[in-house]
């Protein structure tokens, strides 16, 4: 399961695009009216599902999944920043998600679904409305020739969203190992797994600030006993409905936990700019019901900020998500169905930041 998967795809088909990509050369897009940080757009992908894409420490390399090749489920690759050197890390089995290169980026780790069943998980059933599947993950390392694949966690449930301390030595992810979405740290080995959130409600999508003092998540705490039996009855079918969902932060230790934003519907995919003095996250507030997510900024000193209090980045009439600063901050990495060759597919965009 992506940190947000495809909500675009979910929601109404109508807000898709299908125009043909506007270029002076292959690959490089015009950016929308409005995009001022955005320059020397390139679209790395072209077809199927590609998201989560994020950097390695060198910023040379990205690993990202996909359903490229026809396939129907998510599987793991690698490549360069210029979209060569394309490798699938994964074996090809199951479902893979959330990806990230450990310090030396010439190995990685991702959660998989392969070691519960081969095959792809079922889809939800329609009728529970919009759900989230929370398929039996477990994370594994593995080179970055898709070589040495070993398991580090061993929970046979949905344990995934890893993302790498600035250091180098632990990993935050979120889990539903203790019965509820929670998020937890743990040495790169898997080894002392430490717990730091218990709020009944869904924690996920965790992201280490620059300096490995704060981490950025999302989250929705049911505030009435009806909401978190829903909630509860979900879980008990391995579902989440992730269609409220706000920014928070904490300290790395789990404590001090704050809600940074409160602008209604889905606001997720947090991470931080370089200077790790705001947060760029994806949010559908200016219609919850809609499949148009653009990306946003907003302090990360900020309390509850509302819609005056943050600033879009991205302008399409389309999904953007899944956003990433280069190690140097030079550039961002996102997903978006902008210039889609067919309805919902989702590719790749890399481009110049300009402050």
């Amino acid at each position: 399961m992506r940190r947000l998967p495809f909500l675009a795809a979910t929601f109404a088909v109508a807000a898709f695009s299908c125009r043909p990509i506007p270029s002076s050369e292959s690959g490089l897009v015009t950016p929308e009216s409005g995009e001022r940080h955005l320059t020397n757009i390139r679209q790395l992908t072209n077809g199927g599902e590609n998201a989560e894409a994020y950097f390695s420490r060198d910023g040379q390399w990205l690993t990202f999944q996909s359903t490229r090749g026809g396939r129907t489920c998510d599987q793991q690759y690698v490549m360069r920043i210029d979209g060569t050197g394309l490798v699938r890390v994964s074996n090809g089995l199951g479902k893979t998600t959330c990806g990230w290169f450990l310090p030396d980026g010439q190995r990685l780790f991702f959660a998989s679904s392969h070691a519960h069943d081969s095959t792809c998980p079922p889809r939800p059933d329609p009728s529970s409305g919009y759900v989230w599947p929370l398929d039996r993950y477990d994370i594994y390392t593995v080179d970055r020739d898709g070589s040495g694949l070993q398991r580090i966690t061993h929970y046979d449930e949905y344990t995934a969203e890893g993302v790498l301390s600035p250091d180098g030595r632990r990993i935050v992810f979120t889990s539903l190992k203790d019965g509820d979405l929670d998020i937890y740290t743990m040495n790169v080995d898997g080894s002392d797994v430490r717990r730091l959130t218990n709020t009944p409600g869904y924690d996920g999508g965790p992201w280490w600030s620059p300096d490995g003092k704060r981490i950025a998540y999302r989250a929705n705490h049911p505030t009435d006993s009806a909401q978190l039996a829903d909630y509860r009855r979900l879980l008990g079918e391995r579902l989440v409905r992730p269609s409220r969902v706000e920014i928070f932060v904490m300290n790395a230790d789990g404590s001090d936990q704050r809600q940074v934003t409160q602008l209604g519907g889905a606001n997720f995919g947090p991470s931080w700019t370089p200077d790790g003095q705001k947060i760029i996250f994806s949010s559908n507030f200016q219609n919850p019901r809609g499949g148009n997510f653009d990306l946003f900024l907003v302090d990360a000193g900020s309390t509850r900020a509302g819609a005056d209090q943050i600033e879009q980045i991205t302008f399409s009439p389309v999904f953007d998500g899944f956003p990433m600063f280069s190690p140097d901050g030079r550039k961002l990495i996102w997903a978006s169905n902008r210039h889609d060759a067919k309805p919902n597919e989702t590719n790749l965009f890399l481009a110049d930041w300009t402050p």
